[in-house]
Formats: structure tokens, C-alpha cells, sequence
């Protein structure tokens, strides 16, 4: 048995007419004959009954036809699936990344993308960095974007642009009409935070730890948004991403820019410490490589392992 075979069995149990079978699937009546022949010696029962000269299936023929339909659908569908795996330019790219990047880096890179390469879909997820982590790490994403570099040894990290921070704080606040201030200066400050696994918390612990103080956190949240319409209701101050705060701060807030050494951040693309499978994912990473990595202004260097 094979799947020519199968789909000349398929198609025979439509019609039932094998003169007409012969033709549509340009074979001779003999091969056609041979082959289901094959097919019945090998169940070792008859699939079509003989009456007056004509194929009539019967209930054998009726449970392979079913198997059969079930099992070519498979196949084409394996097909279609490594077609369009072998295509760049048609397909679809997983990401995972920050949610803070989904508001900037994320669709700027797409929209850039697409241009050249319209066919190309993407599936998106927004989760913190330990989560786009795992999902590069078991292969549910193709690529993932994150900050600060993770910490571990299985997956390839690329700095691919660099962001700075700002401190974001009510309007009303005592610094809200200062241009810039140094993180020692919030050390009493109540501070609404990310929750420990996200990038940007660490890079916040980070700075408080080289002004000399622990940030007192008095709300920690899963979302930037969140941050920010906290800080707006004025409970607290915090650090926020500069692009898009600097694009949409919250009415009832100021941003200050940070005179800190580290008051930015790396992104870094990730991806498993091996090949990518899919030809239009290795596609988006050339494309990443080649618009950020050779022009970034930031610390940018080689991949390297996390």
C-alpha cells in the first residue's frame, strides 16, 4: 500500500466507475485494477462488491475509505505545513517578549518586516522575561526580546538596541518640575513596581542598590500601563521605559530623565541554543540582525549564550 494507491481507492469509491478513475488520474484500467487488488489482499477481504460489470463499496470498503480520507488529510496538511516552514517569505514567526516592547520595538520591527514580506504572520505574546525565557526554551516561540541579558546557559542572547529609563512621578510631587534628578533622591519614596521577575524591577533593584538604599515597594504590579495609572493616582514613583512613556505619559505625571550611569537598559533578542527549524523565523532573525544589531548606539556586541 501507498498513498497513490490510497488516493486512487478514494477516488474510486466516488465514482465507481473505474473506466472513468483511469482516466481522471491518467493510469491504465490494468494498474488501476492491480493496485486495488493489492489493497484487498492485503486486508484480506473484498472493498468493492462486482455487480453487472460495475464496483459497488461495501461496509470493508466503508471503514477504509474512512481511515483513508482521515490519513491523506494528515499527509497533505504535513505537507502544506513543511511547504510553508521551507518558504521565508510566507509563514508565520512566534514571538515573545516584554510588554513593555510590544509598545514600540516589537511593532516597529513588523510593520518593517511586512513591508518587504506581506505573507509573512506573526503570533504574539507579551509575558515577563523568565516567561519568554521558557517559551524559547520549549520551543513554543521562535525568538523572543528581553531586558536585562537572563542568566542562563541555554539559549543565545544578541543585544540588539539599547533604551534609557526615566523616573516617572505624580505631578504633584516634589521633583515633578525638575529635568533631571539621580536615583538617590527618591531613596524615601514609595515606589510602584513590576513584580521580581520582570527585567525592568531588576534594573530598577539595580539602580536603588548602586544610590545606596532598597526601594521600598509599596505596590507591585504585572503591567507598565498599570504603573503608570498607579503613579498618575499618586501613590508612589517608579521607573518606567523612555520611548513609551516619553510618547504617552499619563495625565497627572512628570518625567524626569535620570542622571544615573545605568539609568538604561539592553534588549536582547533570544533564541534556543540551536537551529531554527523554520525557514521564515531564520528569516525575521536575519532581517533583526541586520536593521538593529549593525546600527545600534548601545553596548551591542556578538550572540552569546545567556
Amino acid at each position: 500500500m501507498n498513498l497513490q494507491e490510497l488516493r486512487w481507492f478514494v477516488a474510486l469509491t466516488e465514482s465507481e466507475n473505474i473506466t472513468a478513475v483511469a482516466a481522471e488520474m491518467h493510469v491504465t484500467q490494468p494498474t488501476l485494477s492491480r493496485a486495488i487488488a493489492r489493497l484487498e489482499t492485503g486486508f484480506g477481504v473484498r472493498l468493492f462488491d462486482r455487480r453487472h460489470n460495475r464496483l459497488h463499496l461495501n461496509r470493508y470498503g466503508e471503514i477504509l475509505r474512512a481511515h483513508a480520507l482521515r490519513a491523506l488529510s494528515e499527509v497533505d496538511s504535513a505537507h502544506n505545513r513543511i511547504s510553508t516552514l521551507a518558504d521565508p517569505n510566507e509563514g508565520t514567526v512566534s514571538l515573545c517578549f516584554l510588554h513593555s516592547l510590544g509598545e514600540w520595538l516589537v511593532p516597529e520591527l513588523i510593520s518593517r518586516y511586512r513591508a518587504e514580506h506581506p505573507k509573512v504572520r506573526f503570533e504574539l505574546r507579551g509575558a515577563a522575561a523568565d516567561s519568554v525565557a521558557d517559551d524559547i526554551r520549549v520551543g513554543r516561540s521562535d525568538l523572543g526580546f528581553v531586558a536585562p541579558e537572563p542568566s542562563v546557559d541555554d539559549l543565545v542572547w544578541t543585544p540588539v538596541a539599547t533604551e534609557p529609563v526615566r523616573l516617572l512621578v505624580p505631578v504633584r510631587h516634589r521633583l515633578a518640575r525638575r529635568k533631571t534628578v539621580s536615583f538617590a533622591e527618591v531613596a524615601e519614596d514609595d515606589f510602584v513596581a513590576l513584580t521580581p521577575e520582570y527585567g525592568l524591577r531588576q534594573l530598577t533593584d539595580r539602580l536603588a542598590r548602586a544610590a545606596g538604599f532598597a526601594p521600598r515597594i509599596a505596590f507591585s504590579v504585572t503591567e507598565v500601563g498599570t504603573m503608570r495609572a498607579m503613579i498618575a493616582a499618586g501613590v508612589g514613583v517608579g521607573v518606567v521605559p523612555a520611548p513609551s512613556a516619553a510618547a504617552d505619559p499619563p495625565d497627572g505625571t512628570a518625567l524626569i530623565e535620570l542622571r544615573d550611569r545605568d539609568a538604561w537598559r539592553t534588549i536582547g533578542m533570544i533564541q534556543a541554543d540551536r537551529p531554527l527549524t523554520s525557514s521564515v523565523a531564520e528569516g525575521f532573525h536575519r532581517f533583526v540582525l541586520e536593521t538593529l544589531v549593525e546600527n545600534t548606539t548601545g553596548p551591542a556586541g556578538p550572540p552569546r549564550r545567556g
